[in-house]
């Protein structure tokens, strides 16, 4: 019970108080909102939100793609990227931890994509569990409207942990949530530092 409050805590937005987020909008209520403003209808169009009710709205308004992790030391030909269209990667990373070196700088893109309407504030998390620490990550996406093509944005720039105490494997929890609170994906996996890729 406790570990399921603290995951509740870890992955909590964060609020600046007295703030209180406007009630959402449909793409036709901001296209029509301020309808004779000039400069703000050229705005708007540079948003996309014309094209953004031509998607196709019996989907999710948020797909998230692909994560792909990224390091100038990986040994040349080796990419490490997980598809998320395909449940059987997902699955698989939860039991068959990702061997990663020590101490090796990293990045992490995730690739996603807005298939109608339009997302607001739109974030990844990551909770990185071990035996002895617990780190998150938290790194905006944005808001956008529908684009058939797909966004890739880098959320982590760092270097792993090094030393015989951070060697191990770490529960990884990775999320994408909206302004809105909801999520576009819920993902368990592991990960392993060691001595080399």
């Amino acid at each position: 019970m406790a570990d399921k409050l603290e995951d509740a805590e870890d992955f909590a937005a964060i609020n600046t108080p007295g703030y209180k987020p406007a009630a959402g909008k449909t793409v036709d209520e901001y296209r029509n909102l301020d309808a004779g403003d000039e400069s703000l209808a050229r705005w708007k169009a540079s948003l996309g939100l014309d094209a953004a009710s031509s998607g196709n709205t019996s989907g999710p308004k948020l797909s998230v793609l692909g994560l792909e992790l990224t390091s100038p030391t990986l040994p040349e030909g080796r990419t490490i990227k997980i598809d998320f269209t395909a449940e059987s990667q997902r699955d698989y990373y939860k039991n068959n931890p990702i061997q990663v070196k020590e101490g090796a700088p990293y990045k992490a893109t995730i690739t996603y994509r807005v298939n109608h309407s339009i997302v607001t504030g739109a974030r990844y998390v990551q909770v990185t569990k071990g035996s002895v620490a617990k780190v998150k990550v938290e790194a905006m996406l944005g808001s956008y409207s529908a684009d058939p093509k797909p966004r890739a944005t880098e959320v982590i720039n760092d270097e792993f942990p090094s030393g015989m105490i951070a060697r191990g494997t770490y529960k990884v929890i990775s999320k994408v949530i909206d302004l809105d609170g909801k999520e576009w994906l819920d993902w368990e996996w592991r990960l392993k530092i060691a001595k080399d890729w």
